[in-house]
Protein backbone atom coordinates (compact mmCIF):
# COMPACT_ATOMS: atom_id res chain seq x y z
CA UNK A 1 0.00 0.00 0.00
CA UNK A 2 2.70 1.94 0.63
CA UNK A 3 3.88 1.54 -2.77
CA UNK A 4 0.54 2.42 -4.49
CA UNK A 5 0.74 5.91 -2.37
CA UNK A 6 4.45 7.02 -2.88
CA UNK A 7 3.68 6.10 -7.12
CA UNK A 8 0.71 8.93 -7.04
CA UNK A 9 1.33 12.74 -7.62
CA UNK A 10 1.83 14.80 -4.61
CA UNK A 11 -1.62 16.18 -4.74
CA UNK A 12 -3.08 13.33 -4.39
CA UNK A 13 -0.72 11.74 -1.65
CA UNK A 14 -2.23 14.64 0.31
CA UNK A 15 -6.21 13.47 0.07
CA UNK A 16 -4.94 9.59 0.75
CA UNK A 17 -3.30 10.65 3.25
CA UNK A 18 -5.88 11.36 6.09
CA UNK A 19 -8.07 8.56 4.36
CA UNK A 20 -5.12 5.66 4.19
CA UNK A 21 -4.50 6.86 8.01
CA UNK A 22 -7.80 6.35 9.68
CA UNK A 23 -8.73 3.11 7.28
CA UNK A 24 -5.47 1.57 9.02
CA UNK A 25 -5.74 2.67 12.52
CA UNK A 26 -9.46 2.40 12.67
CA UNK A 27 -9.45 -1.08 11.19
CA UNK A 28 -5.88 -2.38 13.29
CA UNK A 29 -8.32 -1.28 16.92
CA UNK A 30 -11.52 -2.90 15.25
CA UNK A 31 -10.02 -6.04 14.37
CA UNK A 32 -7.75 -6.46 18.01
CA UNK A 33 -10.84 -5.70 19.98
CA UNK A 34 -12.89 -8.16 18.61
CA UNK A 35 -10.44 -10.81 18.76
CA UNK A 36 -9.92 -9.62 22.33
CA UNK A 37 -13.61 -9.93 22.77
CA UNK A 38 -14.05 -13.39 21.04
CA UNK A 39 -11.34 -14.95 23.61
CA UNK A 40 -13.33 -14.13 26.78
CA UNK A 41 -17.08 -14.00 25.01
CA UNK A 42 -16.67 -17.41 22.89
CA UNK A 43 -15.23 -21.19 22.52
CA UNK A 44 -12.06 -20.67 21.25
CA UNK A 45 -12.77 -24.54 20.51
CA UNK A 46 -15.24 -23.35 17.68
CA UNK A 47 -14.28 -22.86 14.06
CA UNK A 48 -13.05 -19.83 12.68
CA UNK A 49 -14.65 -20.34 9.25
CA UNK A 50 -17.30 -17.62 8.46
CA UNK A 51 -19.89 -18.26 5.53
CA UNK A 52 -20.63 -15.04 3.54
CA UNK A 53 -22.81 -15.23 0.96
CA UNK A 54 -22.04 -13.30 -2.49
CA UNK A 55 -23.69 -13.00 -5.90
CA UNK A 56 -24.32 -16.17 -7.93
CA UNK A 57 -22.07 -15.15 -10.89
CA UNK A 58 -18.99 -15.32 -8.35
CA UNK A 59 -16.30 -18.15 -8.24
CA UNK A 60 -15.21 -19.18 -5.51
CA UNK A 61 -11.80 -17.85 -4.37
CA UNK A 62 -10.87 -13.51 -3.97
CA UNK A 63 -13.50 -11.79 -4.97
CA UNK A 64 -13.04 -10.33 -8.49
CA UNK A 65 -13.54 -6.69 -9.28
CA UNK A 66 -14.94 -7.67 -12.60
CA UNK A 67 -18.27 -6.00 -11.94
CA UNK A 68 -20.13 -3.31 -12.76
CA UNK A 69 -19.75 -1.58 -9.21
CA UNK A 70 -16.77 -0.81 -7.76
CA UNK A 71 -14.98 -3.82 -5.97
CA UNK A 72 -15.07 -1.94 -2.12
CA UNK A 73 -18.72 -1.38 -2.14
CA UNK A 74 -19.43 -4.94 -3.37
CA UNK A 75 -17.25 -6.45 -1.00
CA UNK A 76 -19.12 -4.31 1.91
CA UNK A 77 -22.14 -4.60 0.34
CA UNK A 78 -22.24 -8.92 0.65
CA UNK A 79 -20.61 -8.91 3.97
CA UNK A 80 -23.62 -5.88 4.93
CA UNK A 81 -26.37 -9.02 3.92
CA UNK A 82 -24.47 -10.96 6.11
CA UNK A 83 -24.87 -9.15 8.93
CA UNK A 84 -28.51 -8.14 8.54
CA UNK A 85 -29.66 -11.51 8.21
CA UNK A 86 -28.13 -12.28 11.70
CA UNK A 87 -29.56 -9.56 12.59
CA UNK A 88 -33.03 -10.66 11.59
CA UNK A 89 -32.63 -14.13 12.99
CA UNK A 90 -32.43 -15.72 9.34
CA UNK A 91 -30.79 -18.79 9.35
CA UNK A 92 -27.57 -18.95 7.97
CA UNK A 93 -28.25 -21.93 5.79
CA UNK A 94 -30.86 -20.45 4.03
CA UNK A 95 -28.64 -18.07 2.38
CA UNK A 96 -26.76 -19.13 -0.78
CA UNK A 97 -23.24 -20.03 -0.24
CA UNK A 98 -21.42 -18.52 -3.16
CA UNK A 99 -17.61 -18.15 -1.77
CA UNK A 100 -16.51 -19.35 1.59
CA UNK A 101 -13.99 -16.73 3.01
CA UNK A 102 -11.53 -18.65 5.50
CA UNK A 103 -10.61 -15.81 8.45
CA UNK A 104 -7.97 -17.21 10.15
CA UNK A 105 -7.69 -14.96 13.63
CA UNK A 106 -4.99 -15.89 15.76
CA UNK A 107 -3.37 -18.62 17.86
CA UNK A 108 -5.28 -17.83 21.18
CA UNK A 109 -8.18 -18.87 18.79
CA UNK A 110 -7.65 -22.27 18.52
CA UNK A 111 -9.39 -23.14 15.66
CA UNK A 112 -8.95 -26.77 14.58
CA UNK A 113 -8.19 -27.46 10.93
CA UNK A 114 -10.80 -29.95 11.10
CA UNK A 115 -13.73 -27.34 12.34
CA UNK A 116 -13.41 -25.39 9.25
CA UNK A 117 -16.33 -25.64 6.72
CA UNK A 118 -15.16 -26.38 3.05
CA UNK A 119 -17.47 -25.10 0.50
CA UNK A 120 -18.58 -28.40 -0.61
CA UNK A 121 -20.48 -29.06 2.90
CA UNK A 122 -23.39 -28.47 3.26
CA UNK A 123 -25.32 -25.92 4.91
CA UNK A 124 -26.91 -28.36 7.34
CA UNK A 125 -24.15 -29.19 8.35
CA UNK A 126 -22.68 -25.57 8.83
CA UNK A 127 -20.98 -25.44 12.62
CA UNK A 128 -21.85 -21.36 12.16
CA UNK A 129 -25.94 -22.39 12.19
CA UNK A 130 -28.00 -20.14 14.31
CA UNK A 131 -29.03 -23.49 15.73
CA UNK A 132 -25.34 -23.79 17.17
CA UNK A 133 -25.27 -22.05 20.36
CA UNK A 134 -20.89 -21.15 20.42
CA UNK A 135 -21.84 -19.41 16.98
CA UNK A 136 -19.23 -16.70 16.42
CA UNK A 137 -20.21 -12.77 16.49
CA UNK A 138 -18.34 -10.21 14.83
CA UNK A 139 -18.63 -6.58 14.87
CA UNK A 140 -20.37 -5.32 12.21
CA UNK A 141 -17.83 -1.84 12.13
CA UNK A 142 -14.88 -4.30 11.89
CA UNK A 143 -15.78 -6.38 9.55
CA UNK A 144 -16.24 -3.63 6.81
CA UNK A 145 -13.24 -2.21 7.51
CA UNK A 146 -11.67 -5.90 7.23
CA UNK A 147 -13.16 -6.59 3.75
CA UNK A 148 -11.90 -3.09 3.04
CA UNK A 149 -8.13 -3.57 4.12
CA UNK A 150 -8.53 -7.09 2.27
CA UNK A 151 -9.64 -5.50 -0.56
CA UNK A 152 -6.35 -3.15 -0.99
CA UNK A 153 -3.92 -5.44 0.17
CA UNK A 154 -4.87 -8.44 -2.10
CA UNK A 155 -4.65 -5.89 -5.12
CA UNK A 156 -8.34 -5.95 -5.98
CA UNK A 157 -8.35 -2.70 -7.41
CA UNK A 158 -7.41 -4.20 -10.57
CA UNK A 159 -10.33 -4.73 -12.71
CA UNK A 160 -8.71 -7.83 -14.30
CA UNK A 161 -6.74 -10.70 -12.73
CA UNK A 162 -4.45 -10.83 -15.44
CA UNK A 163 -3.42 -7.14 -15.37
CA UNK A 164 -2.90 -7.95 -11.16
CA UNK A 165 -0.73 -11.09 -12.53
CA UNK A 166 1.85 -8.38 -13.31
CA UNK A 167 1.44 -5.39 -12.19
CA UNK A 168 4.43 -4.02 -10.71
CA UNK A 169 6.11 -0.76 -9.93
CA UNK A 170 8.26 1.68 -12.16
CA UNK A 171 11.06 1.14 -10.41
CA UNK A 172 12.40 0.17 -7.03
CA UNK A 173 12.75 2.49 -3.83
CA UNK A 174 14.52 2.49 -1.42
CA UNK A 175 14.20 3.21 2.71
CA UNK A 176 14.98 6.95 2.27
CA UNK A 177 12.89 7.38 -0.55
CA UNK A 178 9.87 6.14 1.79
CA UNK A 179 8.99 9.33 2.88
CA UNK A 180 5.63 10.52 1.19
CA UNK A 181 6.24 14.74 2.32
CA UNK A 182 9.76 15.01 2.15
CA UNK A 183 8.89 18.56 -0.06
CA UNK A 184 7.41 20.23 2.91
CA UNK A 185 3.91 21.40 3.49
CA UNK A 186 1.86 21.85 0.34
CA UNK A 187 -0.24 25.17 -0.44
CA UNK A 188 -1.72 24.99 -3.73
CA UNK A 189 -2.78 28.40 -4.29
CA UNK A 190 0.70 29.05 -3.78
CA UNK A 191 2.24 26.21 -6.45
CA UNK A 192 -0.31 27.60 -9.00
CA UNK A 193 0.83 31.50 -8.78
CA UNK A 194 4.61 29.95 -8.97
CA UNK A 195 4.22 28.44 -11.76
CA UNK A 196 2.33 31.62 -13.55
CA UNK A 197 4.41 34.05 -15.53
CA UNK A 198 4.37 37.19 -14.78
CA UNK A 199 3.08 39.60 -16.99
CA UNK A 200 3.38 43.18 -16.62
CA UNK A 201 0.08 45.73 -16.99
CA UNK A 202 -0.36 49.11 -18.83
CA UNK A 203 -1.47 51.67 -16.01
CA UNK A 204 -2.81 55.03 -16.30
CA UNK A 205 -1.38 57.47 -14.11
CA UNK A 206 -3.00 61.03 -14.40
CA UNK A 207 -0.72 64.40 -13.19
CA UNK A 208 -1.86 65.87 -9.96
CA UNK A 209 -0.79 69.30 -8.39
CA UNK A 210 2.95 69.47 -7.29
CA UNK A 211 3.88 65.67 -8.97
CA UNK A 212 7.13 65.87 -10.57
CA UNK A 213 8.61 62.93 -12.21
CA UNK A 214 11.40 63.06 -9.83
CA UNK A 215 9.93 62.03 -7.02
CA UNK A 216 7.26 60.03 -8.90
CA UNK A 217 10.10 57.84 -10.43
CA UNK A 218 11.09 57.14 -6.72
CA UNK A 219 8.42 56.65 -4.96
CA UNK A 220 6.30 54.68 -7.20
CA UNK A 221 8.45 53.21 -9.79
CA UNK A 222 11.10 52.07 -7.92
CA UNK A 223 13.94 54.21 -9.33
CA UNK A 224 17.00 55.70 -8.40
CA UNK A 225 18.16 59.47 -9.05
CA UNK A 226 20.99 58.50 -10.79
CA UNK A 227 18.50 56.87 -13.03
CA UNK A 228 15.93 59.38 -13.28
CA UNK A 229 18.52 61.74 -14.40
CA UNK A 230 19.96 58.94 -16.90
CA UNK A 231 16.71 58.53 -18.40
CA UNK A 232 15.99 62.27 -18.70
CA UNK A 233 19.09 62.76 -20.62
CA UNK A 234 18.38 60.10 -23.40
CA UNK A 235 14.83 61.84 -23.88
CA UNK A 236 14.49 63.68 -26.94
CA UNK A 237 12.13 66.11 -25.47
CA UNK A 238 12.73 66.26 -21.23
CA UNK A 239 10.21 69.02 -21.14
CA UNK A 240 7.56 66.22 -21.50
CA UNK A 241 8.82 64.79 -17.93
CA UNK A 242 10.29 68.14 -16.21
CA UNK A 243 6.97 70.25 -17.73
CA UNK A 244 3.74 68.76 -16.33
CA UNK A 245 0.48 70.36 -16.32
CA UNK A 246 -2.06 69.22 -13.85
CA UNK A 247 -4.07 66.18 -15.78
CA UNK A 248 -1.69 65.61 -17.77
CA UNK A 249 -1.62 61.28 -18.54
CA UNK A 250 0.54 59.14 -19.31
CA UNK A 251 1.39 54.72 -19.41
CA UNK A 252 3.11 52.92 -17.82
CA UNK A 253 4.50 49.01 -16.51
CA UNK A 254 6.03 48.05 -13.66
CA UNK A 255 8.57 44.57 -13.79
CA UNK A 256 7.78 41.97 -11.07
CA UNK A 257 10.11 43.62 -8.77
CA UNK A 258 7.90 47.03 -8.99
CA UNK A 259 10.15 48.80 -10.83
CA UNK A 260 9.66 50.61 -14.19
CA UNK A 261 9.83 48.44 -17.42
CA UNK A 262 8.24 50.76 -19.66
CA UNK A 263 6.59 54.46 -20.27
CA UNK A 264 4.65 55.78 -23.19
CA UNK A 265 3.77 60.02 -22.77
CA UNK A 266 2.67 61.51 -26.15
CA UNK A 267 3.80 65.33 -26.86
CA UNK A 268 0.62 65.45 -29.02
CA UNK A 269 -2.39 63.29 -29.91
CA UNK A 270 -0.03 61.71 -32.75
CA UNK A 271 3.38 61.83 -31.50
CA UNK A 272 4.81 60.89 -28.46
CA UNK A 273 7.70 58.50 -27.26
CA UNK A 274 8.11 54.54 -25.67
CA UNK A 275 10.67 54.13 -23.19
CA UNK A 276 11.57 50.29 -21.92
CA UNK A 277 13.95 49.46 -19.44
CA UNK A 278 15.97 46.42 -17.78
CA UNK A 279 18.20 45.82 -15.95
CA UNK A 280 21.03 46.64 -18.63
CA UNK A 281 19.38 49.29 -21.08
CA UNK A 282 17.01 51.70 -21.75
CA UNK A 283 15.59 52.03 -25.21
CA UNK A 284 13.59 55.07 -26.33
CA UNK A 285 11.25 55.35 -29.81
CA UNK A 286 8.96 56.98 -31.20
CA UNK A 287 5.28 56.95 -31.56
CA UNK A 288 3.17 57.65 -34.54
CA UNK A 289 -0.37 57.34 -33.88
CA UNK A 290 -2.34 57.20 -37.39
CA UNK A 291 -6.00 58.91 -37.30
CA UNK A 292 -8.83 58.40 -39.28
CA UNK A 293 -9.31 60.51 -42.21
CA UNK A 294 -12.81 62.12 -42.00
CA UNK A 295 -13.88 64.77 -44.69
CA UNK A 296 -16.31 67.65 -43.42
CA UNK A 297 -18.38 70.24 -46.07
CA UNK A 298 -18.60 74.01 -45.09
CA UNK A 299 -20.75 76.39 -46.79
CA UNK A 300 -21.47 79.70 -46.58
CA UNK A 301 -22.04 82.98 -48.39
CA UNK A 302 -19.80 86.12 -48.69
CA UNK A 303 -21.30 88.90 -46.51
CA UNK A 304 -18.09 91.47 -45.38
CA UNK A 305 -15.08 90.15 -45.78
CA UNK A 306 -14.39 86.58 -47.22
CA UNK A 307 -12.27 85.66 -44.64
CA UNK A 308 -14.88 86.65 -41.59
CA UNK A 309 -17.65 84.86 -44.38
CA UNK A 310 -15.61 81.52 -44.42
CA UNK A 311 -14.58 81.51 -40.40
CA UNK A 312 -18.00 82.42 -39.87
CA UNK A 313 -18.90 78.74 -41.33
CA UNK A 314 -16.79 77.09 -38.91
CA UNK A 315 -13.28 76.40 -40.37
CA UNK A 316 -10.26 77.26 -38.07
CA UNK A 317 -7.77 80.35 -38.57
CA UNK A 318 -5.52 77.79 -40.21
CA UNK A 319 -7.83 76.14 -42.53
CA UNK A 320 -9.27 80.27 -43.59
CA UNK A 321 -5.44 80.88 -44.25
CA UNK A 322 -4.74 77.92 -46.45
CA UNK A 323 -8.08 78.48 -48.22
CA UNK A 324 -7.77 82.53 -48.75
CA UNK A 325 -3.98 81.26 -50.28
CA UNK A 326 -5.68 79.12 -52.63
CA UNK A 327 -8.14 81.37 -54.18
CA UNK A 328 -6.12 83.85 -54.33
CA UNK A 329 -3.73 82.99 -57.07
CA UNK A 330 -7.21 83.34 -59.01
CA UNK A 331 -8.97 84.85 -57.30
CA UNK A 332 -9.11 89.35 -56.03
CA UNK A 333 -10.65 89.48 -53.02
CA UNK A 334 -10.85 93.62 -53.09
CA UNK A 335 -12.12 93.53 -57.16
CA UNK A 336 -13.77 90.01 -57.45
CA UNK A 337 -15.53 89.06 -54.56
CA UNK A 338 -19.21 90.54 -54.00
CA UNK A 339 -21.75 90.53 -51.32
CA UNK A 340 -24.55 86.93 -51.81
CA UNK A 341 -21.15 84.86 -53.40
CA UNK A 342 -21.58 81.74 -52.67
CA UNK A 343 -18.71 79.21 -51.76
CA UNK A 344 -18.09 75.66 -50.53
CA UNK A 345 -14.96 73.70 -48.84
CA UNK A 346 -14.84 70.32 -48.73
CA UNK A 347 -11.87 69.56 -45.81
CA UNK A 348 -10.28 66.60 -44.93
CA UNK A 349 -8.44 65.86 -41.35
CA UNK A 350 -7.25 63.23 -39.10
CA UNK A 351 -9.54 62.72 -35.73
CA UNK A 352 -7.37 61.05 -33.19
CA UNK A 353 -8.86 61.15 -29.49
CA UNK A 354 -11.96 63.80 -30.82
CA UNK A 355 -9.44 66.15 -31.94
CA UNK A 356 -9.17 67.24 -35.74
CA UNK A 357 -5.45 67.26 -36.79
CA UNK A 358 -3.93 68.70 -40.01
CA UNK A 359 -6.55 69.86 -41.84
CA UNK A 360 -6.13 70.03 -45.62
CA UNK A 361 -8.23 71.20 -48.23
CA UNK A 362 -9.64 68.78 -50.81
CA UNK A 363 -11.41 71.03 -52.78
CA UNK A 364 -13.41 74.61 -53.26
CA UNK A 365 -15.74 75.75 -55.35
CA UNK A 366 -16.75 79.50 -55.91
CA UNK A 367 -20.25 80.72 -57.44
CA UNK A 368 -19.93 84.21 -57.70
CA UNK A 369 -20.98 87.83 -59.60
CA UNK A 370 -18.24 87.65 -61.51
CA UNK A 371 -16.18 84.48 -61.47
CA UNK A 372 -16.66 80.31 -61.27
CA UNK A 373 -14.25 78.61 -60.08
CA UNK A 374 -13.70 75.02 -58.73
CA UNK A 375 -10.26 73.91 -57.88
CA UNK A 376 -9.30 70.21 -56.80
CA UNK A 377 -6.08 68.85 -54.84
CA UNK A 378 -4.08 66.31 -57.15
CA UNK A 379 -2.76 63.45 -54.55
CA UNK A 380 0.08 63.04 -56.54
CA UNK A 381 1.90 66.04 -55.99
CA UNK A 382 -0.53 68.10 -53.23
CA UNK A 383 -1.09 71.49 -56.09
CA UNK A 384 -4.99 72.54 -57.37
CA UNK A 385 -6.23 72.02 -60.56
CA UNK A 386 -9.30 72.62 -62.27
CA UNK A 387 -10.99 69.80 -62.97
CA UNK A 388 -9.75 69.41 -66.39
CA UNK A 389 -6.54 69.43 -64.80
CA UNK A 390 -4.98 73.11 -65.81
CA UNK A 391 -2.74 73.80 -63.47
CA UNK A 392 -3.40 76.51 -60.78
CA UNK A 393 -0.28 77.38 -59.61
CA UNK A 394 2.23 80.17 -61.92
CA UNK A 395 5.39 79.05 -62.95
CA UNK A 396 5.99 82.25 -61.89
CA UNK A 397 4.93 84.18 -58.79
CA UNK A 398 4.17 87.82 -58.43
CA UNK A 399 5.78 88.66 -55.14
CA UNK A 400 9.36 87.42 -53.94
CA UNK A 401 7.72 86.83 -50.13
CA UNK A 402 4.85 85.79 -48.13
CA UNK A 403 2.43 88.17 -46.84
CA UNK A 404 1.56 91.61 -47.91
CA UNK A 405 3.95 94.51 -47.57
CA UNK A 406 3.11 98.51 -48.62
CA UNK A 407 4.49 99.49 -51.80
CA UNK A 408 6.67 102.33 -50.72
CA UNK A 409 8.11 103.40 -53.87
CA UNK A 410 7.21 101.56 -57.25
CA UNK A 411 8.53 101.18 -60.42
CA UNK A 412 9.23 104.53 -62.39
CA UNK A 413 11.02 105.39 -65.18
CA UNK A 414 10.32 109.23 -64.72
CA UNK A 415 10.53 109.62 -60.82
CA UNK A 416 12.32 112.06 -59.36
CA UNK A 417 15.26 111.37 -57.18
CA UNK A 418 14.30 111.93 -53.35
CA UNK A 419 17.66 113.52 -52.47
CA UNK A 420 18.84 115.58 -55.41
CA UNK A 421 15.65 115.80 -56.76
CA UNK A 422 16.68 115.04 -60.25
CA UNK A 423 14.65 112.75 -62.61
CA UNK A 424 15.98 109.35 -61.66
CA UNK A 425 14.61 106.18 -62.99
CA UNK A 426 13.41 103.83 -60.12
CA UNK A 427 13.58 100.31 -62.09
CA UNK A 428 12.60 98.25 -59.49
CA UNK A 429 9.48 97.67 -56.70
CA UNK A 430 10.13 99.04 -53.19
CA UNK A 431 8.35 96.76 -50.55
CA UNK A 432 8.68 98.56 -46.54
CA UNK A 433 9.31 95.88 -44.23
CA UNK A 434 11.13 94.78 -41.27
CA UNK A 435 14.65 93.75 -41.30
CA UNK A 436 15.03 90.23 -41.49
CA UNK A 437 11.64 89.11 -43.30
CA UNK A 438 12.71 86.11 -45.23
CA UNK A 439 12.53 86.70 -48.64
CA UNK A 440 11.38 83.95 -51.68
CA UNK A 441 12.15 82.43 -54.60
CA UNK A 442 9.79 83.72 -57.28
CA UNK A 443 10.32 80.73 -59.43
CA UNK A 444 12.57 77.85 -60.16
CA UNK A 445 16.34 79.34 -60.97
CA UNK A 446 20.05 79.29 -60.46
CA UNK A 447 22.02 81.99 -58.59
CA UNK A 448 24.20 83.95 -60.87
CA UNK A 449 25.78 86.35 -58.21
CA UNK A 450 25.93 87.21 -54.50
CA UNK A 451 27.69 90.42 -53.94
CA UNK A 452 28.16 93.62 -51.59
CA UNK A 453 27.57 97.23 -53.54
CA UNK A 454 28.24 100.45 -52.24
CA UNK A 455 24.77 101.83 -53.27
CA UNK A 456 22.77 98.34 -53.14
CA UNK A 457 23.98 97.10 -50.20
CA UNK A 458 24.32 93.39 -50.18
CA UNK A 459 22.24 91.46 -52.95
CA UNK A 460 21.63 88.82 -55.31
CA UNK A 461 20.63 87.81 -58.79
CA UNK A 462 18.89 84.51 -59.98
CA UNK A 463 18.45 83.53 -63.45
CA UNK A 464 14.86 81.93 -63.70
CA UNK A 465 14.52 78.88 -66.11
CA UNK A 466 12.19 80.18 -67.91
CA UNK A 467 14.61 82.98 -68.76
CA UNK A 468 13.32 85.71 -66.93
CA UNK A 469 16.11 86.91 -63.75
CA UNK A 470 15.31 88.47 -61.00
CA UNK A 471 17.72 90.79 -58.67
CA UNK A 472 16.84 91.75 -54.97
CA UNK A 473 18.89 94.81 -53.08
CA UNK A 474 19.31 95.98 -49.53
CA UNK A 475 19.56 92.95 -48.19
CA UNK A 476 20.32 91.83 -44.46
CA UNK A 477 21.52 88.26 -44.85
CA UNK A 478 22.11 86.13 -48.24
CA UNK A 479 21.17 82.83 -47.83
CA UNK A 480 22.58 81.28 -50.76
CA UNK A 481 25.38 81.02 -52.76
CA UNK A 482 26.61 81.64 -56.19
CA UNK A 483 25.84 78.52 -58.11
CA UNK A 484 23.36 77.35 -55.95
CA UNK A 485 19.80 75.53 -56.90
CA UNK A 486 16.83 77.25 -56.18
CA UNK A 487 13.23 75.99 -56.38
CA UNK A 488 10.12 77.92 -56.06
CA UNK A 489 8.97 78.95 -52.49
CA UNK A 490 12.82 78.83 -51.30
CA UNK A 491 14.35 81.11 -48.92
CA UNK A 492 16.77 82.89 -50.37
CA UNK A 493 17.49 86.33 -48.30
CA UNK A 494 16.66 88.30 -45.33
CA UNK A 495 15.81 92.03 -46.49
CA UNK A 496 17.39 94.96 -44.69
CA UNK A 497 18.38 98.29 -44.86
CA UNK A 498 22.20 98.07 -46.48
CA UNK A 499 23.63 100.17 -49.04
CA UNK A 500 22.11 103.75 -49.58
CA UNK A 501 18.73 103.54 -48.16
CA UNK A 502 15.93 105.38 -46.38
CA UNK A 503 14.87 103.24 -44.54
CA UNK A 504 14.59 99.03 -43.96
CA UNK A 505 12.53 97.78 -47.21
CA UNK A 506 13.28 95.29 -50.06
CA UNK A 507 14.26 96.60 -53.78
CA UNK A 508 12.85 93.93 -56.05
CA UNK A 509 13.51 93.49 -60.23
CA UNK A 510 12.27 91.58 -63.29
CA UNK A 511 14.25 91.53 -66.11
CA UNK A 512 12.92 90.08 -69.46
CA UNK A 513 15.85 90.19 -71.38
CA UNK A 514 18.00 91.95 -69.67
CA UNK A 515 15.51 95.15 -69.38
CA UNK A 516 13.77 96.25 -66.36
CA UNK A 517 10.27 95.25 -66.68
CA UNK A 518 7.25 96.35 -63.45
CA UNK A 519 7.45 93.43 -61.61
CA UNK A 520 3.75 94.07 -60.68
CA UNK A 521 2.60 94.28 -64.62
CA UNK A 522 4.59 91.64 -66.34
CA UNK A 523 3.00 88.78 -67.56
CA UNK A 524 4.07 86.28 -66.22
CA UNK A 525 4.42 82.46 -67.44
CA UNK A 526 1.46 80.17 -66.67
CA UNK A 527 1.41 76.90 -64.99
CA UNK A 528 2.05 73.43 -66.64
CA UNK A 529 -1.45 71.49 -67.60
CA UNK A 530 -1.77 67.86 -66.85
CA UNK A 531 -1.45 65.41 -69.92
CA UNK A 532 -1.79 61.46 -70.94
CA UNK A 533 -1.81 59.12 -67.66
CA UNK A 534 -1.54 62.06 -65.19
CA UNK A 535 -4.52 63.33 -66.35
CA UNK A 536 -6.60 60.28 -66.42
CA UNK A 537 -5.41 59.68 -62.95
CA UNK A 538 -6.31 63.16 -61.41
CA UNK A 539 -9.48 62.80 -63.26
CA UNK A 540 -10.27 59.10 -61.40
CA UNK A 541 -9.04 60.18 -58.02
CA UNK A 542 -10.96 63.27 -57.82
CA UNK A 543 -14.07 61.66 -59.07
CA UNK A 544 -15.58 61.15 -55.50
CA UNK A 545 -14.63 64.24 -54.37
CA UNK A 546 -15.92 66.11 -57.34
CA UNK A 547 -18.97 64.30 -56.68
CA UNK A 548 -18.82 65.05 -53.14
CA UNK A 549 -18.48 68.94 -54.02
CA UNK A 550 -21.52 68.98 -56.17
CA UNK A 551 -23.92 66.98 -54.53
CA UNK A 552 -23.07 69.33 -50.95
CA UNK A 553 -23.19 65.50 -48.73
CA UNK A 554 -19.80 63.42 -47.57
CA UNK A 555 -21.68 61.60 -44.81
CA UNK A 556 -20.43 64.00 -42.23
CA UNK A 557 -21.13 67.21 -40.70
CA UNK A 558 -22.22 69.74 -43.10
CA UNK A 559 -21.96 73.45 -42.33
CA UNK A 560 -23.63 76.36 -43.61
CA UNK A 561 -24.24 80.14 -43.10
CA UNK A 562 -26.69 82.54 -45.01
CA UNK A 563 -25.84 86.93 -44.46
CA UNK A 564 -28.51 87.91 -41.44
CA UNK A 565 -30.68 90.77 -42.07
CA UNK A 566 -29.11 94.44 -41.42
CA UNK A 567 -25.47 92.80 -41.62
CA UNK A 568 -23.82 95.17 -43.76
CA UNK A 569 -21.15 94.09 -46.86
CA UNK A 570 -18.20 95.45 -48.20
CA UNK A 571 -16.80 94.25 -51.60
CA UNK A 572 -13.58 96.18 -51.01
CA UNK A 573 -12.90 94.88 -47.92
CA UNK A 574 -9.50 92.89 -47.82
CA UNK A 575 -9.39 89.17 -46.72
Amino acid sequence: MMRILHSLPRTHKLLLLPVATMVTVLGAHKIVSTLEDSRYEHDTTQTDTLLVPLEPNISPGVPSLALDRDPVSEAIDVASRAVDATREHVPLSQLTASEVVDIDFIDAAQAGRDAVVSATDTPATSPLSPSDDSTRHIDDAARHIAVVLGTVASGMLASDKRLMADATSYEDISEDELELFDEGPIILEEEIAANEPFVPEWRTYTVQSGDTFTALAQDRFGMGYREVMALLDKMPEPELLTRWNVGKRFEYQLDAEGKLAALRIMSNPRDGYLVKRDADNTEISTIERAGEATQRMFAGTVSGSFARSAQATGLTSAEVAELSQVLEKKLDFRRDTRRGDRFEVLVESDIIDGQSLDPRILAVKYDGSRMDLTLLRNPQDNQFYTPDGVSLDPSFNRYPFDGQYRISSPFNPQRHHPVTGRISPHKGTDFAMPVGTAVKAPANGRVEKVGNHPAAGRYIVIRHDNGYKTRYLHLSKPLVSRGDRVTMGERIALSGNTGRSTGPHLHYEVLVNNNQVNAMKVALPEGGSLSGEALASFKHQTEPVLAALESGQTGTVVASTQPSDGEDGDEDDES
